[in-house]
């Protein structure tokens, strides 16, 4: 049954408004397609993150004005379906491409990645590159790299120096630093008390030997003195005589 003008402008309508977020399409054609395999095919699109629409060409072309996959939909014929997507182009190309190997009814027709327009090779070619997940999680990796190897690094040398210590402690090495180092500062204290006594001696020593020399000058005044009362005693005497 033909449709009427207004149920023309509803299709259109209502298809540009989901495509007008898309940013990626894939157009097929298809031959003898059961029901049953219809279902799958929308389904694997849904699950990749897209939408799957039986178009007629015109309203096709009308309803993807304005929009960045308007130059896959203009000028098609035959038979066209379209799947688009507005998320990972990459995840969509994988899904219709592992399908179409099991169902041979569905044929690529062209595709569109954000406005450049793309052969049925670089369909195949698309589906073949890593996803942006996978981009992400490798993207991830090559960040956090640096930091986890430094953290390794730290984490090796904090255990290299536990063990360093603990095999310190069984051996009794650090006991035996501590035995050496006592007998070390005893002996220390014993060379400054052994040093005060030498100096207490030669101190000592001085005194003595300034004592000794005043006492020669104070004892020979008694002897001239008695030398002299002698010589007077001496010199008196033959005076009476």
């Amino acid at each position: 049954m033909a449709l009427t003008k207004a149920k023309k402008a509803e299709k259109v309508s209502q298809l540009a408004k989901e495509l007008e977020t898309s940013t990626s399409a894939i157009i097929g054609t298809f031959s003898a397609l059961t029901a049953s395999k219809d279902f799958d095919l929308r389904k694997t699109v849904r699950a990749a993150g897209g939408s799957y629409h039986v178009v007629k060409n015109k309203l096709a072309a009308r309803s993807a004005q304005g929009t960045k996959i308007e130059a896959a939909l203009q000028g098609l014929k035959g038979v066209s379906s379209v799947a688009y997507t507005s998320g990972d182009p990459v995840a969509l190309a994988k899904a219709l491409s592992t399908w179409v190997k099991e169902n041979a009814e569905f044929t690529f027709k062209l595709g569109i990645v954000d406005g450049k327009v793309i052969t049925v090779d670089e369909i195949k070619a698309l589906a073949t590159m890593p996803g942006k997940e996978e981009l992400f999680s490798k993207l991830l990796f090559l960040i956090n790299s640096p930091a986890q190897r430094l953290a390794t690094v730290i984490n090796a040398t904090g255990r290299d120096l536990a063990v360093v210590i603990n095999q310190g402690v069984e051996q009794n090495k650090f006991g035996a630093a501590a035995v050496t180092a006592a007998p070390a500062e005893g002996a220390t204290m014993e060379t400054k008390a052994t040093e005060k006594k030498a100096e207490d001696k030669v101190a000592e020593a001085h005194a003595t030997e300034a004592a000794a020399g005043e006492q020669p000058s104070g004892a020979a005044q008694p002897e001239n003195s008695t030398a002299s009362q002698g010589g007077e005693a001496a010199s008196e005497k033959p005076a009476e005589g």
